[in-house]
């Protein structure tokens, strides 16, 4: 095997374990982004319905 097909191989390694580190933290990232997203929209619907159910008592 020559030197440069085992370079090549490598290459090929370390791409993919840096590819497959860069997409596990993308995906991190957006799932965290998502949670965010879903806990300040049901934030918002209880904030209302708690606010509807206090201004209906006065």
């Amino acid at each position: 095997m020559k030197t440069e097909s085992i370079w090549t191989i490598v290459g090929v390694v370390i791409a993919v374990a840096i590819a497959w580190f860069l997409v596990e933290v993308v995906l991190s990232v957006m799932w965290f982004f998502a949670k965010v997203a879903a806990v300040i929209f049901v934030a918002v619907i209880v904030y209302f319905a708690l606010h509807a159910l206090l201004n209906r008592k006065r």
